[in-house]
């Protein structure tokens, strides 16, 4: 079987932590409140770096502890949903960062399940490219520039933050993966972008998207439907994903999951009948970081000795889409 191993990680977050504590200042809430409804106590926020300079941190950090040279890097993919510009990706720019100019540079969008789909698309180029040594996978976020400060209900929940692995394919080792989306549910969390029209028009036209009105270009969540989407759908993409290879999840070591909030998690970890003992959480220290938050986890969890050579690992992610993303390998 063929798969991926990985060299090196990374992470960078920015400097300024803001605690729960923080936010009584903004809405009424308390350190109670926040703590025991999601699990987090503490968050980073950007405080003027950019997602690119984030991400290029985190890389160059990856591509450090890999033992490479940014050069030989054939593949980038950056996965982020609060990108700097339109245009250029944002992948563009942790190249130029790299200097890693003449590698393939995608960004991908995916949200909270980004990291994981960024992670199995990569190990498909690797497998199928054989010019293609080495990619990188980073996930940046700086969900504080779509936060809404007034809104009690998610402005508490998310934190800025970026992480990085730097991946070579290998033969004979143990992957697999279960990656879909539900359009339906779409309305359940979203960011508008705010359009411009042209001088040229006379007489607006209107479509119905079917996406609720929103707060300008904030984060929107109905928190409910999204609560009930995950703790069903991260059982079933494990499941589904272990199924592929006649693998058993009693066989995984540890569980990376998206750090979304640890009711989720812990109802989906029933629903799954793993104990909570395989999950590794960090959402305490760092919030909701979108596609960055399993990157973020799994490094930690590598620096403190957590996760070992040798581990059957499994990411999974689900986020706005509404996108879900699984994938299991040998650390």
């Amino acid at each position: 079987m063929t798969g991926i191993k990985i060299l090196g990680t990374g992470k960078y977050v920015p400097e300024l932590t803001v605690t729960n504590e923080d936010f009584t200042t903004l809405v009424e809430t308390s350190d109670e409140w926040i703590s025991t409804r999601t699990g987090i106590k503490t968050r980073h926020m950007s405080g003027g770096e950019p997602t690119w300079y984030l991400a290029a941190e985190a890389s160059k950090k990856a591509i450090g502890n890999a033992g490479i040279n940014a050069q030989d890097i054939g593949l980038i993919i950056v996965t982020t949903i609060t990108g700097d510009f339109y245009t250029p990706s944002c992948a563009c720019m942790v190249q130029r960062e790299l200097n890693a100019i003449g590698s393939m540079a995608i960004d991908v969008n995916c949200a909270c399940s980004g990291f994981a789909y960024g992670f199995d698309m990569a190990k498909r180029y690797l497998q199928t490219d054989d010019n293609l040594k080495y990619a990188l996978v980073v996930s940046a976020e700086e969900l504080s520039k779509i936060t809404d400060f007034s809104d009690r209900a998610t402005c508490v929940l998310f934190g800025d933050g970026a992480a990085a692995v730097v991946l070579e394919k290998q033969e004979d080792t143990l992957y697999t993966s279960y990656l879909g989306a539900d359009g339906s549910g779409a309305k359940f969390l979203m960011a508008k972008n705010i359009k411009e029209l042209s001088p040229f028009v006379k007489e607006k036209i209107e479509i119905e998207d079917g996406m609720p009105e929103g707060n300008g270009s904030y984060i929107y969540q109905d928190g409910r439907e999204v609560y009930k989407f995950a703790t069903k759908i991260l059982p079933h993409a494990v499941s589904e994903a272990c199924k592929k290879i006649d693998f058993d999840v009693s066989q995984l070591d540890v569980i990376v999951p998206h750090q979304a909030n640890v009711r989720i998690i812990e109802t989906a970890a029933k629903n799954l009948g793993v104990s909570m003992d395989k999950f590794y959480l960090n959402l305490e220290s760092f919030g909701n970081t979108s596609s960055a938050s399993i990157p973020l986890a799994f490094c930690e969890a590598v620096e403190n000795g957590k996760i070992r050579r040798g581990d059957k690992v499994c990411f999974v992610g689900f986020g706005a889409g509404l996108t879900y993303a699984c994938a299991i390998f040998e650390y």
